[in-house]
């Protein structure tokens, strides 16, 4: 009798030994997480890039917005002119220093606060006969696509991409 619970108790611990190697993955369930995870990864990192170059965009939109509310304000606080000499601010670097555009008035400045890696002109447009002076102002960021963004006050509307303007009349907005 105790020969036979002593094969028993062998088979027992046979038993538990081989469970006690199952615990863990194998090289073939590893290598599918691997490839897994790298296909989300593929996915995921060009998603990314693409919203950072369109939110780069966006800003250099919002700066030239920003930068027709303070000319506006220019116009209004200095006798219904605007600012008579071109400038231009080159913020892309990202330094703080270098992120000011100044419209200095008689009776008042304007500033234009810009982005990280923002480069703004500011161009004026002299009268003509058919036509009063205005201005037009340009931004491009350097973080995303090469779009450059323009407003003319000549024309009104929005602030449009422009495929006409690059960085050789970029000191004209166009």
């Amino acid at each position: 009798m105790q020969n036979v619970i002593d094969r028993l108790a062998v088979k027992r611990d046979d038993i538990l030994a081989k469970k006690d190697d199952d615990k863990g993955f194998t090289l073939i369930e590893l290598l599918v997480v691997v490839v897994i995870i790298g296909v989300l990864v593929a996915i995921a990192v060009p998603v990314y890039l693409n919203y950072r170059q369109g939110a780069a965009d966006k800003s250099a939109q919002s700066d030239v917005r920003g930068a027709i509310s303070a000319v506006e304000q220019y116009y209004t606080n200095n006798g219904n002119a605007y600012p008579g000499t071109a400038q231009q601010v080159d913020n892309s670097a990202g330094t703080p220093a270098t992120s000011i555009m100044k419209l200095t008035g008689s009776n008042g400045d304007a500033t234009i606060t810009l982005s990280d890696k923002t480069k703004m002109q500011y161009y004026p447009v002299p009268a003509t006969a058919t036509a009063p002076a205005g201005y037009r102002v340009c931004a491009v960021n350097t973080g995303g696509s090469g779009k450059y963004y323009v407003y003319d006050s000549g024309l009104g509307g929005s602030v449009k991409a422009s495929s006409s303007i690059n960085s050789t009349n970029f000191n004209t907005c166009g």
